[in-house]
């Protein structure tokens, strides 16, 4: 393609990059989004629910390893960095799935 246009690949990257980045934050703050040739993309509310109660069990479970006196440190470390990462996924599913006129 940058062949064909006479535009570096660079260039080309960058723009790809940002509509891509720019639909991904319209369906933070939308429940659909729309590009067109691709078709239209829409946030699963069901799945998302799912998705945040399992991610809440798992948060627990991490918590309760990481309550345990007798862990290791390698293992607390690891524990931690993967405990950090839930709570990560959690953030950002949680204001979807609070979002006023959901069926929680």
């Amino acid at each position: 393609m940058s062949i064909n246009m006479v535009i570096s690949e660079k260039t080309i990257d960058s723009v790809v990059t940002h509509q891509f980045d720019s639909a991904n934050d319209a369906l933070n703050i939308h429940k659909s989004v729309e590009i067109s040739g691709f078709g239209k993309f829409y946030f699963n509310q069901k799945k998302a629910l799912i998705q945040y109660n399992k991610l809440l069990a798992i948060k627990q479970a991490y918590e309760d390893v990481l309550s345990d006196e007798g862990i290791t440190a390698t293992k607390r470390n690891a524990v931690e960095l993967k405990l950090q990462i839930i709570q990560s996924s959690i953030k950002t599913l949680k204001p979807k799935i609070d979002e006023p006129g959901t069926n929680n």
